[in-house]
């Protein structure tokens, strides 16, 4: 199980201990509205739905906790309900539909203790289709603002310091995005437009602890040497080699600037000329 589906499944069944009910977390979509149902008691028709969320049966566990509300509207065992199917769905790999049934919950029961829940699920659902870097980054967007409002309206929750992890990844994928259109604009000989989008890695405080940074760092230094700015190249590089000494991209640096005929600035001459106490090098 992923460590996040591990995480979702620890709070559910949290949640449900508390209501004094037990369960854990396929899924066909919603029932027809013509399935006639015997009418029964409320806690028999929530512990069937629990039980098939057990044995893995999301659309069995999702006709259940329809009817918990489809008979019980009103009652504390629909609130449930309601949160349970957007969790059914999320395991069942639904994702709209899980959004949809946590947005009515925290629509309709904004102040309930399980509300920071439905707004983790919220997130997590968005988090959970982010595509690869190569495709349009929609989505990451959608599960970066879900995450920051988890952060915001939680700051001290469980689902906050699981949300800000998983920030932590987002904005690796937006930086990896700003990478793959520099490469591309670097093969392009595009120069200028391949700076602005390393610069882009280096200058967004959300970006400079990501994985990209070592790389961007190294294509600055390809790219100030494509077009002559032999001085920024070797800035690059002093930054590169101070803050990432052992990295293959600042080996790889080193090497392109010795092809270049460029040599590398030694970490004191790069202090005496300031390079490493401003723009890149104090924040690293």
């Amino acid at each position: 199980m992923h460590p996040h589906q591990k995480h979702l499944t620890r709070a559910m069944a949290a949640f449900l201990l508390a209501t004094g009910v037990g369960a854990c977390g396929t899924l066909g979509g919603r029932q027809s509205a013509e399935r006639q149902y015997v009418e029964e008691p409320v806690a028999q028709i929530y512990n069937r739905g629990a039980d098939q969320l057990d044995r893995r049966r999301w659309a069995d566990a999702l006709a259940a906790f329809e009817e918990v509300e489809r008979q019980h509207p009103y009652s504390s065992w629909a609130r449930r309900a309601m949160l349970m199917e957007a969790y059914a769905h999320y395991r069942a790999g639904q994702y709209d539909d899980a959004i949809e049934d946590a947005q009515r919950f925290t629509a309709l029961h904004p102040g309930n203790e399980s509300a920071p829940y439905a707004y983790y699920l919220i997130a997590v659902s968005h988090f959970e289709r982010i595509l690869d870097v190569g495709r349009d980054q929609a989505t990451t967007e959608r599960a970066l603002a879900a995450l920051n409002d988890v952060v915001r309206r939680y700051p001290e929750s469980t689902y906050a310091r699981d949300a800000r992890l998983k920030l932590d990844m987002v904005y690796d994928q937006l930086a990896g995005k700003e990478m793959d259109v520099g490469r591309f604009y670097l093969t392009r000989d595009q120069h200028l437009a391949a700076i602005n989008r390393f610069r882009n890695v280096l200058e967004n405080e959300n970006y400079q602890r990501s994985s990209h940074v070592p790389e961007a760092l190294h294509r600055l230094v390809e790219a100030y040497l494509s077009v002559g700015m032999v001085e920024e190249a070797q800035r690059m590089a002093a930054v590169l080699g101070h803050n990432f000494p052992g990295n293959q991209w600042y080996q790889r640096s080193y090497a392109l600037m010795t092809d270049s005929g460029v040599s590398a600035v030694g970490e004191e001459e790069a202090r005496r000329r300031g390079w490493l106490d401003r723009t890149f090098g104090a924040v690293f």
